[in-house]
């Protein structure tokens, strides 16, 4: 079972594996057809487009957010859609060095189902190793299961308040509100610290050890225990790339406030922080 990161050639070595899934999560925030046009174009074998707005994103009923939480029904229907039974190894990836991936990866170990990853350095390293390719778009057959959704991963926006430790995702200029290219106001939650994902990889896109990360990971937490963490990013999607990366350092997971930054500054009352 892989729970965090899975190498190309390992995935390779399984990709006529009945009970294994592989998930295409391309996407562009800027054109949203992107993801989805590449996928047709070239994708690895046997895999499944997945939409980070159609599929990994819902009406804002858990939060109201950019990119909202679907709720548990959608996400237990989405994977009974996929196929995904206890015995399904998943593994997904981007070419986003997991950014987006590991919005799936994370609502899979949110529904209970521990046997997925996403494939470390994404759809670049798959090229670059030369492994299978196609253009024709797979299928699996539908199952009926019922997933059960853990309790007291996610935060919300009422909860913020009373965490010990707020962890932003977002670049650092967004954090100290230096830019805000999206979102309503500039700046962030009073009192976070600051992790961007991308300090996660490695120069060539790849994860740092699992020992690095660890280091790493401890140090910003101090004598915090990690599942008292609460990460958040712009809208709930990069933050769960700070989740695997603290998940695969050994460490129990940090919860995820959904709605971020998006949620967050769209309230006019709610307190906003910046740092030169």
């Amino acid at each position: 079972m892989y729970q965090t990161l899975i190498s190309c050639q390992k995935l390779h070595d399984n990709l006529l594996n009945r009970d294994w899934l592989v998930c295409d999560c391309r996407y562009d925030l800027q054109n949203k057809a992107a993801g989805h046009t590449a996928y047709q174009q070239n994708h690895i074998l046997g895999a499944i487009y997945l939409d980070l707005h159609d599929d990994l994103s819902g009406p804002p009923v858990t939060n109201r957010g950019r990119h909202p939480l679907p709720t548990n029904d959608s996400i237990a229907a989405l994977f009974c859609r996929l196929g995904i039974t206890p015995e399904t190894q998943v593994v997904v990836y981007d070419d986003m060095s997991g950014s987006f991936a590991a919005r799936m990866w994370w609502m899979l170990k949110h529904m209970n189902h521990d046997a997925v990853a996403v494939l470390d350095g994404g759809w670049q390293a798959w090229l670059a190793g030369n492994y299978d390719t196609t253009a024709v778009e797979s299928s699996r057959t539908p199952c009926e299961l019922i997933y059960k959704a853990k309790s007291g991963d996610v935060a919300l926006m009422d909860d913020v308040a009373k965490v010990s430790l707020l962890i932003d995702s977002r670049d650092g200029a967004r954090y100290r509100g230096e830019i805000e290219p999206i979102d309503k106001a500039a700046g962030h939650i009073p009192g976070a610290k600051h992790r961007f994902w991308k300090e996660n990889l490695t120069e060539e896109g790849v994860f740092k050890s699992a020992e690095e990360l660890h280091k790493e990971w401890k140090t910003l937490l101090g004598d915090m225990s990690s599942d008292e963490a609460v990460v958040y990013c712009g809208s709930g999607v990069t933050a769960c790339h700070n989740l695997l990366a603290a998940f695969h350092a050994g460490l129990a997971m940090p919860r995820l406030y959904a709605g971020s930054w998006s949620e967050w500054s769209s309230f006019l009352d709610n307190p906003v922080a910046t740092s030169k």
